[in-house]
């Protein structure tokens, strides 16, 4: 292929649609040679789609096979490492796919990349997140499409409690966090944001509708998920005074909470945590206990407490007596 048919095929597969004008400039040549190109390539099995309009486009649509990919040398790499953490991704018989396709990377990039993608994919290894639900890949496939071509997705789904409904939203992103996939939406029948599992929504169907975006109501997907979840309360909740700063706590713990760090002045905060699980409230509390400052507990679940007395019996036990026969001012009773 000559270099500038590669060049045109680099454009168009990194934006979703070119005038021909546009094309004509970036190449150097006239738009009847883009026209020219664009049919060799369509010769070549690339699905080359031209768009109506004053000026008529061009842009490059999925077919009945997958022709070869364009990637410079960031890119390639970027895609490599992609590949080696997509073990710890959260999505069904994804990781021996990524190897798979980490090998033939490997072997079609020239000679001068081959040792950075070799010493990556020997060097680099992704733990899978412990007890995150698989994903069907074909699902996550369907709504990112869907956020990129900000189309109205329509999808069954099943909330935590087991109740299944029909929705119909406007998708703008997915995000993957604790292993698990979300994909924020507007949903237009409860004038509202939301935030759905991905793998909780079976049988996704585009539609024709196209949607403008709604400004959400935080700087990003990632902060607005984050702040569901910390406003989200859940079956079991408790609430801690910390005399430690606000920033210092977040800082020290091992991950995001799941609930809500308020500061209450420089060197104390108020934290309120919430799930389903009883045993996950109790890890976070005994997280926080450990911080080196003063705890007091000041509500919790019954099973919350029940694990949290169950700890402190077994910890004299582990630790032994208290160098000055005191006892722990850290405790959470």
């Amino acid at each position: 292929m000559p270099g500038r048919l590669l060049r045109l095929l680099s454009l168009l597969q990194g934006r979703r649609e070119w005038s021909g004008a546009e094309l004509a400039e970036r190449l150097g040549v006239s738009t009847r040679t883009v026209r020219r190109d664009v049919d060799r390539l369509r010769a070549l099995d690339y699905p080359v789609e031209s768009t109506t309009g004053t000026a008529g486009g061009y842009r490059l649509v999925s077919g009945r096979n997958l022709p070869p990919l364009l990637l410079d040398e960031e890119e390639a790499v970027a895609v490599a490492l992609g590949l080696v953490t997509a073990g710890g991704s959260g999505v069904a018989g994804l990781g021996e796919s990524a190897l798979r396709a980490l090998a033939k990377l490997e072997r079609l990039l020239p000679a001068r990349l081959r040792p950075r993608l070799a010493a990556l994919g020997g060097s680099a290894e992704a733990v899978p997140a412990r007890g995150a639900p698989r994903v069907d890949p074909a699902v996550l496939a369907v709504l990112a499409a869907c956020c990129r071509d900000r189309r109205v997705l329509a999808f069954d789904y099943l909330d935590r409690a087991g109740a299944g409904s029909a929705r119909r939203v406007e998708p703008l992103r997915l995000v993957t966090f604790g292993g698990r996939w979300y994909l924020v939406a507007y949903d237009p029948s409860r004038e509202d944001w939301r935030v759905f599992r991905a793998d909780r929504i079976t049988g996704p169907r585009p539609s024709h509708d196209r949607f403008l975006p709604r400004p959400l109501p935080a700087p990003d997907a990632v902060t607005y998920l984050t702040r569901s979840f910390a406003a989200a309360t859940y079956r079991h909740t408790a609430r801690l005074e910390v005399a430690l700063g606000a920033d210092a706590v977040r800082a020290r713990l091992f991950s995001h909470v799941p609930g809500e760090i308020e500061a209450r002045g420089p060197k104390a905060c108020a934290v309120r945590l919430s799930a389903d699980s009883a045993e996950l409230v109790a890890q976070y509390v005994a997280a926080i206990a450990v911080l080196d400052a003063a705890v007091t507990l000041v509500d919790a679940s019954e099973e919350v407490r029940t694990l949290l007395r169950g700890l402190r019996e077994r910890l004299p036990e582990w630790c032994g007596p208290a160098a000055d026969g005191g006892t722990d001012p850290h405790g959470t009773g």
